[in-house]
């Protein structure tokens, strides 16, 4: 009989053990479905932040003030709203190096700067010409169909001009670390052998070439970005890049020999990259890249979207110190409510 009483109560012990388990795996199961269940929603706002921020964009690039007008120079916009906030970036693709039309000397100065080896960006510039070119004829350092072929590739190039940036990464010798520098400095619808200096960001100013010879040193650069930045604060046009813009800004007289730039009014030239960062009150972020373009049929849509890329890491997050110094105006989300 007390056996029978001890095995009973052997069982019971046993049964409340295997109902605790359970209980506490199921309450462990609930935490992390809420927890994937509030990630989520916060992402999905997160995304919904983003999204106005680049709608907002698409209206202040057809302001009808020029003063108002957000500039598309790598300039930076802050919206709040009453947890929440998005900065976004606007890029004119006039500001970067086209790589149809660059001619070798510039791929060759953009590349000087890229985080490669120096052995291997000789070979990358002619690679990149005889990607685009139309013949067979080896650049120096070059390739053609028979080093893809070595390289055990099974595709060749395609002797005509870049389709879009992305095909960069065909390129023999271009690898992930490197497109993603080469990302914000390059471009495929520019249509110019030049940069538009007004509307280059830091990171494409730093890397043209012949600027140690003109005496555009980093911080020469730094202080013409600070007088573009202050002129856009203050509704005015940007400084041309030369003489003007050191007398100006009180920038040194280095960049006296400096040609001067046709000054952009800020309205949107042909295409520009938009980025558009939020930041949601929990630390939840999301991240849209957009191109856009001026559209064929505006009384649809004054802009058409040529790309869309979500969560698009780029150069980085735009809320930094040092993208703070692009930041030309904060706005309340009232002000856009009219």
């Amino acid at each position: 009989m007390i056996e029978q009483k001890g095995f009973a109560l052997v069982l019971v012990l046993w049964v409340l053990s295997l109902l605790t388990i359970m209980a506490g795996s199921f309450a462990l199961s609930m935490r992390r479905e809420a927890a994937i269940v509030t990630g989520s929603r916060s992402n999905a706002q997160a995304m919904a932040v983003a999204e106005s921020g680049l709608a907002v964009a698409e209206l202040m690039l057809m302001y009808p003030d020029q003063r108002q007008r957000w500039r598309t120079d790598g300039s930076i916009y802050q919206i709040d709203y009453a947890t929440d906030k998005v900065r976004v970036r606007l890029l004119s693709e006039t500001g970067k190096i086209d790589l149809n039309s660059a001619d070798q000397t510039l791929l060759q100065g953009l590349m000087a700067y890229a985080p490669v080896d120096d052995k291997l960006q000789a070979k990358l510039v002619g690679a990149i010409l005889d990607w685009r070119d139309e013949d067979d004829l080896i650049h120096i350092e070059g390739a053609e169909k028979n080093e893809y072929k070595d390289a055990g590739l099974s595709y060749q190039p395609r002797n005509k001009p870049f389709q879009s940036i992305e095909e960069l990464q065909l390129v023999l010798g271009i690898d992930e670390q490197l497109f993603k520098w080469l990302e914000n400095r390059v471009t495929v619808y520019s249509g110019q052998s030049t940069v538009d200096l007004t509307q280059a960001a830091k990171e494409v100013l730093l890397v043209l070439p012949g600027m140690d010879a003109k005496g555009m040193d980093p911080k020469s650069i730094d202080q013409y970005i600070a007088a573009r930045r202050e002129n856009a604060i203050n509704g005015l046009p940007a400084p041309p890049f030369g003489a003007s813009a050191a007398s100006q800004s009180g920038m040194s007289s280095a960049i006296e020999n400096t040609p001067e730039t046709a000054v952009n009014d800020g309205a949107p030239q042909g295409v520009t990259t938009v980025i558009a960062e939020a930041l949601l009150e929990d630390g939840a972020t999301a991240i849209i890249r957009a191109l856009i373009t001026k559209s064929d049929s505006p009384e649809l849509s004054p802009f058409q979207v040529l790309k869309w890329q979500r969560n698009s890491v780029g150069d980085g997050s735009l809320f930094t110190d040092e993208k703070d110094e692009l930041l030309v105006r904060q706005y309340a989300e009232p002000e856009f409510n009219n």
